[in-house]
């Protein structure tokens, strides 16, 4: 039989990594003050990070490579403060689940996936919901019509007083893809309506997360004037009449690769997003690569694939009034 070393040296660095992310540990005290890899980032394609109100649990999303298959990872501190091994979430694993959302009080978990309504067959994307009962999480639930279609229903943002946001390429989209909104009234949801263009454009706006109390929103825009590569953060906050304002680049977060799925923490201390950017040379003219650093390099953090990055929500602030 032929062993093929250098196929063993990639998969030993890959479950290297994993592990090694397993033994991290896991603290939100004194973020950066400009944005970092965080510690859940192992070199696999990691986003959409999400951490409970009582920070007893973190969901995200594990995706393999073009998106082909996506999963919610999750991992649990216990009654010592140790986090628990990073595990697929307990209502995921078949199909394409993706961006975990809490609602304001932690009860429950919205998410996006293909997983079918009826059969075994995946279809388009649709908003989720899972409810947390005597501790454990249960079974989704779609969340129906109006929100849900025939089209495809990304990243949801649940407010404290329940209204829904999302992303969504409706006909009724201003731009080529907008964010939605649709408000709980007699226990259904509204028909969904864009966002004005304080927020939307005719380019592309997507993954928002939405303030527990909808007094600030930060989302990604791809193909504006001043966008720095292939998709920046934007973030836009409400007068004094509830109206949004035009939103701003947030500059200090932004690299010339895609950076999205953002997520402030409850204690709006820490402000997670996720980032594509890479730290790998297109070059070595002065020196020749070595397979072995190589190989670390293409499965390590920054390689391109996708990280969960960590800032001090405080300093993205700052630099937002300026």
């Amino acid at each position: 039989m032929f062993f093929n070393t250098k196929l063993f040296s990639t998969i030993a660095l890959c479950f290297w990594s994993w592990s090694l992310m397993a033994q991290t540990t896991i603290a939100f005290t004194n973020p950066p003050e400009m944005p970092e890899v965080f510690g859940t980032s192992t070199g696999f394609s990691e986003r959409d990070f999400a951490l409970s109100p009582d920070g007893s649990e973190i969901f995200y999303t594990l995706q393999a490579p073009q998106g082909v298959f996506q999963t919610i990872v999750y991992r649990k501190k216990d009654a010592t403060g140790q986090w628990s091994k990073p595990e697929i979430a307990p209502f995921a694993g078949k199909y394409s689940d993706l961006e975990p959302a809490f609602s304001a009080d932690g009860k429950q978990l919205y998410f996006a996936s293909n997983r079918p309504i009826q059969g075994t067959m995946p279809k388009d994307f649709d908003i989720w919901v899972v409810s947390k009962q005597n501790n454990q999480w249960g079974e989704p639930q779609n969340v129906g019509a109006p929100v849900n279609t025939n089209e495809d229903e990304f990243y949801p943002s649940i407010a404290r007083n329940g209204n829904l946001y999302f992303t969504a390429a409706y006909k009724t989209a201003i731009g080529k893809e907008d964010i939605f909104v649709s408000k709980p009234e007699n226990g259904k949801y509204t028909e969904p309506v864009p966002l004005d263009t304080a927020i939307n454009s005719k380019n592309y706006e997507f993954n928002a997360f939405v303030s527990p109390d909808e007094d600030y929103i930060i989302f990604t825009s791809y193909g504006r004037k001043d966008d720095t590569g292939r998709g920046d953060l934007y973030m836009s906050v409400k007068d004094a009449k509830g109206k949004w304002l035009p939103a701003q680049n947030l500059t200090m977060l932004n690299s010339n690769r895609l950076d999205y799925c953002p997520f402030v923490s409850p204690d709006k201390k820490v402000l997670f997003f996720t980032s594509e950017r890479i730290n790998i040379p297109n070059a070595y003219p002065n020196t020749t690569a070595k397979i072995d650093e190589l190989l670390k390099a293409f499965s390590s953090p920054q390689n391109g694939s996708g990280d969960i990055y960590w800032v001090s929500f405080e300093k993205v602030l700052e630099s937002f009034k300026k």
